[in-house]
Parts: C-alpha cells; sequence; structure tokens
C-alpha cells in the first residue's frame, strides 16, 4: 500500500499540472480577442479556432486511458506535459487561422492523456473512501488558475502579447515534466501489481474493454459528461467575448469581475469532493440531477439579468452547481470501476465531455453568425444541454453490467 506520504506528494505533482494544463486552455479563451483582431478572424472561426483543442484532446481521451492501462499511467503522465508544453509554446509562432488550428489540435492530442493517466494513479495510490476527496484537490487546481486566469491573461497580454505568453508558459510545462520523470514513482509492488492486473493476457485485456462498452452505467456517464461540459466549455470560451462585445466591459474590468465565479468554482469543488465521499451509494444520482435543474434556471435567468451585477451573481452561483457535477461523474467512475480499467473507462466517459468542448464553441460561433451578433439561441442551446444532464443523472443504474458485478463480488 503506497503510504499516506507518498500519495500527498503525488497528488501535489498533479495538482501542479493539471493547474498548468487549465492554465493553458484557459488563457485562450482571453487572448482569442487579440488573436481574432490580429489574425481578421470571424465569429465561425474563432469558434473554430476555440474547438481546435477539444477535437485532439477528445480524440486521446480513450487511445491515452489505454495506454496508461497498458503501459504505465507514469509513462504517458509525463509524455502528456512534454507534447503539450510544446504546441503550447508552438501556439505563439502561429501565422494564420489554418497554422493555429492545428498547433491547437496537437495540443489537445499531448493534453488528452493527462485526465486518464492522473485518475489511474489516484485509484492505484488511494483507498476508494478517499478517491473523491483526492480527484476533487486535483481538479481544483483547474478552479485556483481560473481564479487568476482573466486578471493575469490582461496584464499579459496588455504587456508582453499573446505570442510571447505562450512561449512562457510551454516552457514552465518542461520543467513540471522533469519534476514528474524525478519524483512521480509508485512503489515496486503496486506498479507491479497494477501492470500485472491490467495485461496479464492480451484476451483478459480486451473482455474488460469490451465489458465496459456494454455497461449501461458507462453511456450514461458519457453523456452527462458531454452535457455538462457543453455547458461549462460554452460559457469558459464565449462569455469573454460576449460581455465585452454584448455587455460593453473592457478587458482589465472582465478580468476582475471573473474573478468572482472564479472563487465560486473553487469553493464549489473543494466542497463538493467532500460531500461525495460522505454521501451513501446512489444518491448523489439525485443531487447532482438537482444541481443541474438549477444550472438550467440560472442560466435563463443569466442571459435575461439587467445588468452586469445580476449576470456576475448569477454566473457565481450557477459555477457552484456546475462543479458539483463534474466533481460527481469522476467520482463515480473511481468508485464503481475496477482498478485496472480505470483509465480506459475514464478515457471513455471523459470523450464526452471534450467532444461538448469541441462541438459547443464551435456550434457558438456559427449560431452568433446566423442570428446576426445574438447569443440568445447560444444560451438557450446550454439549457437544453443541462436537461439533457438530469436525464443522464437519473437514470444511472449501479448494478447493471456484467463488469460492475464481477468487482462487487472481488
Amino acid at each position: 500500500m503506497v503510504s499516506a506520504r507518498t500519495r500527498n506528494w503525488i497528488l501535489a505533482l498533479l495538482f501542479l499540472g493539471w493547474a498548468l494544463g487549465n492554465l493553458d486552455r484557459y488563457v485562450m479563451n482571453y487572448a482569442v480577442l487579440a488573436i481574432t483582431e490580429d489574425l481578421q478572424l470571424s465569429a465561425s472561426s474563432t469558434g473554430l479556432l476555440l474547438s481546435s483543442f477539444f477535437a485532439g484532446y477528445a480524440l486521446m481521451q480513450m487511445p491515452g486511458g489505454w495506454l496508461a492501462d497498458r503501459f504505465g499511467s507514469r509513462k504517458v503522465l509525463i509524455a502528456s506535459v512534454v507534447m503539450w508544453s510544446i504546441f503550447t509554446a508552438l501556439t505563439g509562432a502561429a501565422w494564420s487561422l489554418a497554422s493555429m488550428v492545428i498547433i491547437r489540435f496537437l495540443f489537445g492530442i499531448g493534453e488528452g492523456g493527462f485526465q486518464p493517466a492522473s485518475s489511474k494513479i489516484i485509484a492505484q495510490a488511494y483507498p476508494r473512501e478517499e478517491r473523491s476527496r483526492a480527484m476533487s484537490v486535483m481538479l481544483s487546481s483547474g478552479a485556483i488558475v481560473g481564479l487568476f486566469v482573466p486578471i493575469l491573461s490582461a496584464a499579459l497580454i496588455n504587456t508582453i502579447g499573446w505570442r510571447t505568453m505562450f512561449v512562457i508558459i510551454g516552457a514552465i510545462g518542461a520543467v513540471i515534466a522533469v519534476l514528474y520523470w524525478r519524483y512521480i514513482k509508485l512503489p515496486k509492488e503496486e506498479e507491479a501489481a497494477s501492470n500485472s492486473e491490467a495485461a496479464s493476457t492480451s484476451n483478459e485485456k480486451k473482455s474488460s474493454v469490451a465489458l465496459l462498452f456494454k455497461t449501461p452505467l458507462l453511456w450514461n456517464l458519457l453523456i452527462a459528461y458531454f452535457s455538462i461540459y457543453a455547458v461549462n466549455w460554452g460559457l469558459a470560451t464565449w462569455l469573454p467575448t460576449y460581455l465585452v462585445k454584448v455587455r460593453g466591459l473592457d478587458l482589465v474590468s472582465l478580468g476582475w469581475l471573473q474573478m468572482i465565479p472564479g472563487i465560486a468554482t473553487l469553493v464549489g469543488v473543494y466542497a463538493s469532493g467532500y460531500v461525495l465521499d460522505k454521501l451513501p451509494q446512489g444518491r448523489e444520482k439525485t443531487m447532482g440531477s438537482l444541481a443541474c435543474v438549477l444550472v438550467a434556471i440560472l442560466l435563463y435567468l443569466m442571459f435575461n439579468a439587467s445588468s452586469v451585477a445580476m449576470f456576475i451573481t448569477y454566473q457565481t452561483i450557477v459555477t457552484l452547481f456546475i462543479s458539483f457535477v463534474i466533481i460527481l461523474l469522476p467520482s463515480v467512475v473511481l468508485k464503481n470501476l475496477p482498478a485496472s480499467v480505470t483509465g480506459t473507462g475514464m478515457g471513455i466517459v471523459n470523450t464526452g465531455g471534450q467532444l461538448a468542448g469541441f462541438i459547443t464553441p464551435l456550434a457558438i460561433g456559427f449560431i452568433v453568425d446566423a442570428f446576426n451578433g445574438s447569443f440568445a439561441a447560444a444560451f438557450w442551446m446550454l439549457i437544453v444541454f443541462a436537461v439533457i444532464c438530469i436525464a443522464a443523472l437519473l437514470t444511472m443504474n449501479y448494478e447493471k453490467g456484467e463488469l460492475l458485478r464481477k468487482e462487487r463480488t472481488a
């Protein structure tokens, strides 16, 4: 068994890596305002640019999970950080829409292996009853980064420019890759047990993956991932543009105001991990469904807010409930799938979330162009996704599926 000191040190490094990964992707949502001006992009082209990362990220989820299960989570983790850092730096060298789309797509490929591999490491290092909290700690780094990205992006873009900013972030990634290579090392008995379990025979491995696809719970999770991340990434990628162009904010004011929902996200992530580890099995889907109902209502109130102050108020509350659902979904995977296929399972369901990240920004760009700059239809689309998430959560069944029955009898 991994000692408490070792697993907490590993979690701290995962926290750091996930923070950088979120920084790499979040700054684009603010840099795109300057990039759009420099490259003369329409709303549809901007949507394509924002979505290109998620195309690569979604494409890599299942292969990344399989590679982590087959060859080891540490190797996939290091390779992921190295690759995404290279293409983050290259973002600063892009000269056209086509070059930017290709670079961001490859950046997504690089980052795609991180969450499946890190989820597997958590499943290997932590006992079942502590995995939700461990996952919430790692994912909270994204909330912390999201708290500072608005004002940090405004400061960096206005001083050194977006190109230099991406080069510097890429260099930081190289340092983190070295830290992973040096310090993330599971004890030999844990690593050997994991490799033996994950790759005892190719037939067993293929059988486990086939059973995953036959497990109804996995499909519910995939749909729920897609729906809640459609809401999350729809807001994250387009809200800066919406608030500047429709609500009339300048970039610096936007940065300060977006720290408020950033704080709410951080609180929501930490509180969610604690609450989920305390809830009896089955109760979390009811709580998640209720959270999605409130998300749908608050999205409607956000768009129809009479002032920027009310808009930010509703946005702050909606981020709390989105955070709960985003922590709930991977915790269901960690607690209900065997550790030998955790990476593959996480990769499968997270594909849904990242496909949403690809489709939603692109769809919003086309919708805004089609409706002459109006975001009304885009907000209604996000509300519909929240309703779909309600249905996916309410119909989750923990007992169906041969793989889950095997886990309970093991």
